[in-house]
């Protein structure tokens, strides 16, 4: 037989826990006469055959006075007033979880209008804190008849939430203004995602009490995804890469000067996709026409695979081949090569 309970309460501090149910498991065995004792920082949801009955606020709740109806007209009708009955409590923390954390897992892809390429990868993470609105709502949606419901099971679900609200915040945001301008502006777009999850968050009983976005910059390796996702060419990529190798070999032990060679990285990035959306780029016959002038004594004194591949009239595939055999003498910087103009030289003659 089932243990009557005449006290039902759970005074555990609900640190990390929304929800605990009382029994854990099974059923518990009430009585006209039992004593629910809900904590100032609690709220409770009477469960009878999977049906909500009542909701009791913080205070000592006695299962025979009629500031709980619903529960008496129930019990009164079905068990004469008399018979201990079988029933759940389920106890619901109202406090506010704060200092919970978000992320990008991915780059979003924003416009930039007006810089480079039009468009940049954004990273960031911050904050947020919720709060239980309607305790009966999130039960019966989201908890059904576990045990005890934590943090840990609804974290992803609320991320994946704020995420999507965050680009498509960003996206309408990048309509208007580039990348430089919307990282100043963290404040409104946290009160932006706040406004466009609210409702979300109500529909399972919650409320998004705080957005905070503690950083958001452009991706460090933009040039490899951008490629990835078929925005950039192979000239222009590798160009690109090229930078990224000069800012990696800037991040290198150096002190002030390694600084100031990652800012001027950095600067020559932006150059290079300006270029890229400005047709500095040159189109394959053009480049034909500029080969004999730099076979001719008009080479640079520094090249790149690409740029010596236009002087030997080959693929850029064929001088890394090339470098790669020892036949073609060159420096490698990070994952790029340099190719000086003496070495080249030697390797035609």
């Amino acid at each position: 037989m089932a243990r009557i309970f005449d006290v039902i309460e759970y005074p555990n501090e609900m640190k990390d826990e929304l929800v605990h149910r009382f029994p854990e498991r099974g059923i518990g065995d009430y009585r006209i006469g039992s004593q629910v004792i809900v904590r100032e920082s609690q709220s409770a949801v009477f469960f009878r055959d999977g049906q909500a009955l009542d909701m009791f606020g913080p205070g000592r709740h006695t299962i025979a006075t009629a500031n709980i109806p619903k529960v008496i007209d129930f019990i009164g009708k079905a068990f004469n007033n008399r018979t201990p009955f079988p029933a759940e409590v389920y106890f619901v923390s109202m406090k506010e979880f704060t200092e919970l954390k978000w992320g990008t897992p991915q780059p979003i892809i924003v416009r930039n209008p007006g810089v480079g390429l039009g468009v940049a990868l954004l990273q960031g993470f911050g904050t947020y804190s919720i709060q239980v609105s309607d305790p009966q709502q999130f039960v019966t949606q989201i908890v059904g008849g576990k045990a005890s419901y934590t943090m840990d099971d609804i974290d992803d679900r609320l991320r994946t939430m704020l995420l999507s609200k965050l680009q498509d915040l960003l996206g309408e945001t990048g309509a208007k203004s580039n990348v430089l301008e919307m990282i100043g502006l963290t404040e409104e777009l946290g009160a932006g995602v706040r406004a466009k999850a609210n409702a979300d968050f109500a529909a399972l009983g919650l409320t998004l009490k705080s957005f905070y976005i503690g950083s958001l910059k452009p991706s460090s390796k933009s040039a490899q995804e951008l490629r990835d996702m078929g925005m950039l060419d192979m000239n222009v990529y590798t160009q690109l890469q090229a930078a990224d190798a000069l800012r990696d070999a800037a991040q290198n032990e150096g002190g002030g000067a390694g600084l100031t060679a990652g800012i001027g990285a950095g600067m020559g990035i932006g150059n290079l996709m300006q270029q890229a959306t400005s047709g500095a780029v040159a189109q394959p016959q053009q480049r034909q026409q500029a080969a004999p002038a730099a076979s001719g004594g008009g080479m640079p004194a520094v090249m790149t695979p690409a740029e010596a591949a236009e002087v030997l009239r080959v693929s850029p595939e064929d001088v890394i081949s090339a470098i790669e055999a020892g036949d073609l003498k060159a420096k490698k910087l990070g994952s790029a090569y340099r190719i000086s103009k003496k070495a080249l030289e030697e390797f035609l003659g």
